[in-house]
């Protein structure tokens, strides 16, 4: 399986939710979005605030989102991404939402005809099925 990864995937192993999406670990090639570092990073943050996490807490957890990244293949967020995540859509998306879609349709088109899209997100997962993709995480 060659999979795109949004950032709720990624944050529900840095975050230690329950339910992590184990299927990713046999992928063959895992790519997402340079916003999720971004986005797994602000989690984190909220995490310790909300948490009251201490440093070395916050050092693990940014540790183990390092170390998932590693091992995916980051996109670049190009104009192409921004003006496809500005175009119209199937359904209503948030915009960071709709970067995530516009890149994997991107991967999608230029390298892997079969990806699929990894999500936790019920929205997103709903959008990027409208999108044909088919979704793994929910």
């Amino acid at each position: 399986m060659i999979a795109y990864v949004d950032s709720s995937v990624f944050a529900r192993i840095v975050i230690r939710q329950p339910d992590c999406l184990t299927e990713l670990e046999g992928c063959e090639q895992r790519v997402t979005s340079q916003l999720t570092q971004l986005e797994c990073l602000r989690a984190i943050d909220r995490a310790r605030l909300v948490e009251r996490l201490d440093v070395d807490e916050v050092l693990a957890r940014r540790l183990v989102l390092f170390e998932q990244l590693r091992r995916t293949s980051r996109i670049p967020i190009v104009r192409s991404v921004l003006d496809r995540a500005g175009s119209s859509l199937p359904l209503p998306v948030r915009a960071l939402d709709a970067i995530h879609l516009a890149t994997a349709q991107q991967v999608r088109e230029r390298r892997y005809p079969a990806l699929v899209f990894a999500t936790h997100d019920r929205r997103q997962g709903i959008a990027a099925r409208a999108l044909d993709f088919e979704v793994v995480g929910l």
